[in-house]
């Protein structure tokens, strides 16, 4: 192109930097992980969008054309039985759960739960899916973690947890590739508008609709989109190139003791 060529309009798809052909993705019937599915669809991948509501996930898929692949993946055996004889290239670990209040107060089922959905899933995934990436010597696994990950702040414990322990699997996932074209990346967002704070204060519309006030109205966060744009930068680069982090956070946002300002 010469110095005079205006650059082509960007496209609404990912060209990832392999010769990626499907891709899994957990929590794929709401927020971030819908998103990302739609995303990869649209690029012309084939994508297993993996989740437990089984009506939102059918949903999403006539929306997009993912093949929807209704499991819980705290289920370790149902998770195997999903995913046997699939040949993924490219594995989004997006599922994630949250709950109110740190470790003194916290309840075994909500300990649990955090547990399950966003470390063992994780570690059991990667030990399904990832030796096919190796031995085909193509792939990318993307962890969508969060900041909660990095940096301490008040409540939420298990959750920090969980989060830190992805990022380190993250992290040693490399060393265990070392030598393969299967690239690893972790994506850390701050606040995101999903439904993660509804579902905290019981799930209910009303909830939603209380979270959204308190959370959201008045402040200026990332979107779903955002988390896109990041997975679809670290697939897009070129083979030679692994892109390991992206923290992503709204521009008001700082994360010493998660100081967050009202937009004006």
């Amino acid at each position: 192109m010469s110095a005079t060529q205006a650059p082509a309009a960007r496209a609404d798809r990912i060209r990832p930097g392999g010769q990626y052909k499907t891709a899994l993705v957990t929590g794929a019937n709401t927020g971030i992980g819908s998103a990302i599915a739609g995303r990869l669809a649209r690029s012309g991948l084939q994508v297993y969008g993996v989740a437990r509501n089984l009506d939102k996930l059918q949903a999403v898929a006539e929306a997009t054309g993912i093949k929807p692949v209704a499991v819980d993946v705290s289920d370790t055996d149902a998770l195997a039985e999903a995913v046997s004889g699939l040949e993924i290239d490219v594995l989004v670990n997006n599922a994630g759960v949250s709950a109110n209040g740190n470790i003194l107060d916290a309840t075994r089922e909500s300990v649990d739960a955090m547990v399950d959905v966003n470390l063992r899933a994780v570690l059991h995934l990667c030990r399904l899916v990832v030796p096919g990436m190796r031995e085909r010597n193509r792939g990318h696994v993307v962890n969508v973690s969060s900041i909660a990950g990095h940096y301490n702040f008040f409540g939420h414990t298990a959750y920090h947890a969980t989060k830190a322990a992805v990022h380190q699997l993250s992290r040693q996932l490399r060393n265990d590739l070392v030598g393969h074209r299967v690239r690893v990346t972790e994506i850390c967002p701050g606040r995101v508008e999903t439904e993660i704070f509804g579902r905290n204060m019981g799930g209910s519309p009303e909830a939603i609709e209380q979270a959204w006030d308190q959370y959201y109205e008045h402040y200026e966060s990332l979107t779903t989109d955002d988390i896109v744009d990041a997975v679809a930068f670290a697939l897009e680069a070129p083979e030679r190139v692994n892109v390991g982090l992206i923290e992503l956070m709204p521009t008001l946002q700082v994360p010493g003791g998660l100081t967050f300002v009202e937009s004006r």
